[in-house]
């Protein structure tokens, strides 16, 4: 268990996220009440059925939403005194599906790195390294992002994320459109840079094999609230798997 004296690195007050009815009146929650802390070099997954908020959680994290209710604060500095691109540089959010807009994977991979006006060497030093430890393709950079299948636009995103070497990295199914092999090696990859650098780690991700393999703890959505709040030792996987096809069936029941 994590020292409770320990200062958090993230920490989430009563966060509340209402949709927006037209009349700008507060509609139905997407998140509600959400409180908990993040420690440096936590591994953490969220887990939930579908529309319990787990990619809004992300992006409320990385500043992409404002919540409706409540404070978000980053090594005890409440988000809005942060200014939002300085925030972004420390909290890096990959997006399920992300573009490369218009660059070729070498401009992408190297454009973050460029706008900090960093030296053309140590871009390509560490384009080279992360390339190299993905197992990317070097005749991969001169594609674009329409000669790229899903998998590889969607390695390419993380890539060009671990690049900018976040404090804190925010992963939305980093492992949906890859293959097993690649998955598990991504999964490596990631729990190394969490034990060498203790970069803090959360990630949205359904494959309860990857999850048991990477987090140290884990936090279950379900309907807008969230239910458990446990470190990986505490989790009974097999029930969370029952737990989570069964809240699923019912999610598809409901759109029917």
């Amino acid at each position: 268990m994590k020292n409770v004296a320990k200062t958090a690195q993230l920490r989430l007050e009563q966060v509340s996220l209402f949709t927006k009815l037209k009349n700008q009146l507060q509609g139905y929650p997407i998140l509600q009440d959400i409180s908990f802390e993040v420690y440096r070099g936590d591994c953490i997954t969220i887990v939930g059925p579908s529309g319990a908020g787990k990619t809004s959680l992300l992006r409320l994290i990385n500043r992409l939403i404002e919540p409706t209710h409540g404070k978000i604060y980053l090594e005890n500095q409440e988000y809005h005194q942060i200014p939002v691109t300085q925030l972004r540089q420390l909290v890096t959010l990959v997006l399920q599906e992300s573009k490369l807009l218009g660059m070729t994977v070498q401009q992408a991979l190297a454009y973050p790195l460029l706008l900090r006006s960093l030296p053309a060497q140590t871009i390509q030093q560490r384009v080279n390294h992360w390339i190299e430890q993905l197992h990317i393709p070097r005749e991969w950079l001169g594609r674009t992002e329409v000669q790229l299948a899903a998998g590889q636009r969607q390695l390419v995103a993380i890539a060009r994320a671990l690049i900018i070497q976040p404090k804190v990295l925010l992963l939305d199914e980093p492992t949906s459109a890859l293959d097993a092999g690649t998955a598990s090696h991504l999964m490596q990859v990631l729990t190394q840079l969490n034990q060498t650098h203790q970069t803090t780690i959360l990630m949205v991700n359904q494959q309860m094999d990857l999850n048991q393999m990477f987090c140290t703890r884990l936090l279950h959505l379900q309907q807008s609230q969230l239910l458990t709040d446990k470190t990986a030792s505490e989790i009974d996987w097999v029930n969370l798997r029952n737990s989570l096809m069964q809240a699923e069936a019912q999610a598809a029941e409901e759109w029917i």
